[in-house]
């Protein structure tokens, strides 16, 4: 029997994802040649229209659907086949015909290449259950191959890693987690043998391997006879399968049991021989991975601010349906402040990815001053760092926006919590990325003197307006980092370590701050004040996380020591 005389709330649905984001047009308006955002607006647009239309219905659709492994066929055969959902079996076409990895290699757009593809990817990610967890390692494998410029290989995958034939792509692995640990990749097991051919041959296991569909992996191993630790690691090129089909005795053991991105095939594997080529020589693995890292760090970022601006959309349009104590969720003040905070948070991390992204380019089509070479490599741990915590924050947030439908499955509104867990924890959580920044200061920290110099330097159109203080503010927070680490480093390095957090945080959001002004300056000069008001509010939030309590404090507390 039903009931028609009953009350029953209307969803949140979402528009057109490319004409409903203000933030992501404002930014590729000011930063992109007009003739080139006018020849990619169709193209931006359908994926907008795909995100918050048919992908997105086809996702809420597909909640309960996951990868399935299949360890042996009817006649005892070790087949070890994963059934992908069906979401991503539509995501794999449209990533290939799209471009959302060629855009990047192609050339058109020269140094803005980059800019292109990433906001065709920030489009993209919320919609498609983290298939750009393979799309960002077959980025970063293509990209550290290029960089390695060992010729066989490159011949061998980079065309196929950057096609837009659906047919004819591949993706990459990224095979590095051992049982020994993540972070600490240099305690890694799996042993490199030759055989009777000189065939290297990996022998281990892989404790949590992400995508494992991909037809192909870059890895570490250790070559027989190397030492200990990290320099006697290599990185190794691994294909699953050989030309006739057969594995490549890599064997699945398991899907990992995950609290989210549940759509992506994370497994457990063992190499029994598996045969594999050398990258770059037979040590150093860690640092000939570096490449890779760094581009998959900055899809982190992307992703992460991709998670939020989704949770928003969501959010803002539920705002204009929900009626609580007699009016719409829109016209109550508290709820107003509510998401203004969080739209402000979003604004900040935003201009803080596309500035990596735009650094990124710049330095692959070698147009970029030694300045933004060192600010990029200063950004690339900072802005993982910093905006996986903001995409968790806010995500959560939004989800009590929502009341108890915020934590009931089948609104498919507790998927975007459990999948924005990640983000702070893939590839590199904020303590290691912490750490990494403190290497990637430089001899006397150049780094941050980099940094301040472009910061100055994107902040000069805010002289003379309502921004011009707010810009003051970043630039004095950077100032204000620089000062602690040049009093801290020369001083007690357990001090430094302990600080590096509250340091990240601190020059990622002043840097934000400056980058918001900047942005809202020359939106001011258009007639928008809304970025004006985003760096306003990201400024209230307050950018100086400085500061460490002693360390005898912290064991006490920490370890709850007498």
């Amino acid at each position: 029997m039903v009931d028609h005389g009953s009350f029953f709330q209307a969803p949140p649905s979402l528009a057109n994802q490319y004409d409903d984001d203000r933030v992501l047009f404002g930014y590729l308006t000011r930063a992109l040649p007009r003739d080139l955002h006018a020849a990619q607006t169709d193209e931006l647009r359908e994926l907008g229209e795909d995100a918050g239309g048919r992908l997105y219905r086809m996702q809420l659709e597909d909640r309960q659907n996951e990868p399935k492994l299949t360890s042996y066929d009817p006649w005892g055969h070790r087949i070890d086949h994963i059934e992908l959902t069906p979401l991503w079996k539509e995501a794999a076409r449209i990533a290939a015909e799209r471009g959302l990895v060629a855009t990047g290699y192609e050339g058109t757009g020269g140094p803005w290449a980059r800019v292109l593809q990433f906001a065709k990817v920030y489009l993209f990610h919320a919609s498609t259950d983290v298939y750009t967890c393979p799309l960002a390692m077959t980025d970063g494998a293509a990209r550290t191959l290029l960089t390695h410029g060992n010729q066989m290989l490159i011949d061998r995958a980079v065309p196929r890693l950057i096609s837009r034939d659906p047919a004819r792509m591949w993706t990459s692995g990224q095979w590095m987690t051992e049982r020994t640990g993540g972070s600490d990749v240099g305690r890694s097991e799996t042993r490199a043998v030759r055989d009777q051919e000189g065939h290297w041959r990996l022998f281990g296991t892989k404790w949590f391997t992400s995508a494992i569909t991909s037809p192909m992996a870059l890895t570490l191993a250790r070559p027989e006879g190397n030492p200990e630790g990290g320099r006697g690691l290599a990185l190794f090129y691994v294909q699953v399968t050989d030309e006739q089909g057969e594995r490549n005795r890599i064997w699945v053991n398991r899907l990992k049991d995950k609290l989210g991105t549940r759509k992506v095939p994370t497994a457990e594997l063992t190499l029994d021989g598996a045969e594999a080529i050398p990258v770059a020589g037979l040590t150093e693995g860690i640092r000939s991975i570096t490449p890779m890292l760094n581009i998959t760090r900055i899809w982190n970022a992307v992703c992460s601010i991709s998670t939020m601006r989704r949770a928003l959309a969501l959010a803002r349009d539920y705002a204009s349906k929900r009626v609580a104590f007699g009016a719409l969720l829109r016209q109550k003040p508290l709820h107003l402040e509510t998401l203004a905070g969080l739209q402000a948070e979003f604004e900040a991390a935003f201009a803080l990815t596309f500035f990596a992204v735009e650094l990124l380019g710049r330095v692959e089509t070698q147009v970029a001053s030694e300045t933004e070479l060192l600010c990029l490599r200063l950004i690339t741990p900072v802005v993982k760092a910093t905006t996986g915590k903001q995409a968790v924050s806010v995500v959560s947030e939004v989800l009590e926006c929502f009341g108890g439908a915020g934590y009931v499955e089948d609104t498919g509104l507790p998927l975007l919590l459990r999948d924005a867990q990640v983000l702070p924890i893939w590839e590199g959580t904020t303590n290691v990325l912490s750490l990494d920044m403190l290497r990637a200061l430089g001899k006397g920290g150049e780094g941050l003197r980099a940094f301040r110099e472009e910061a100055l330097r994107r902040t000069e159109v805010a002289r003379g307006t309502e921004v011009e203080e707010l810009a003051h503010l970043g630039l004095r927070g950077l100032d204000r980092a620089r000062v602690w680490w040049l009093e801290v480093s020369g001083q007690n390095p357990l001090v430094l370590e302990a600080g590096a957090r509250g340091f990240l945080m601190t020059v990622g959001r002043s840097m934000a701050l400056c980058l918001l002004a900047e942005q809202a300056a020359w939106a001011l000069s258009r007639g928008d004040r809304r970025p004006l008001l985003a760096a306003r509010r990201f400024a209230s939030h307050g950018v100086d996380r400085l500061g460490v309590s002693p360390l005898e404090e912290a064991a006490v507390l920490a370890l709850d020591m007498v």
